[in-house]
């Protein structure tokens, strides 16, 4: 439920109210009892994210992307070619008893 803003057009006093949105907008004034309470255009309540948040990197651009993608393909050629040249290492000792 929002809290509204009123201020009263005779008197210039200034409250405020939680009321659900359905409710009909306040016009009597509780300090000088006039009918001339106006309901204010207020900013509201502040927005609220849940999740698990937003990051810079959730929206990159088409290029940023394409580039990236490059750089891990690179990365695991790189990767592929070190791991097929490395030798097979010797045990040493015999499986004979």
């Amino acid at each position: 439920m929002p809290t509204y803003e009123y201020v009263c057009a005779s008197c210039g006093s200034e409250h405020e109210y939680f009321q659900s949105m359905s409710e009909a907008p306040k016009r009597k004034c509780p300090e000088c009892g006039a009918l001339k309470l106006q309901r204010r255009i207020g900013s509201g309540a502040g927005i609220i994210f849940k999740g698990s948040g937003f990051y810079e990197t959730d929206y990159r651009s088409e290029s940023y992307k394409k580039g990236a993608e490059a750089d891990k393909k690179k990365a695991s050629e790189k990767s592929e070619k070190k791991k097929e040249s490395k030798p097979k290492g010797k045990s040493g000792k015999d499986g004979a008893s």
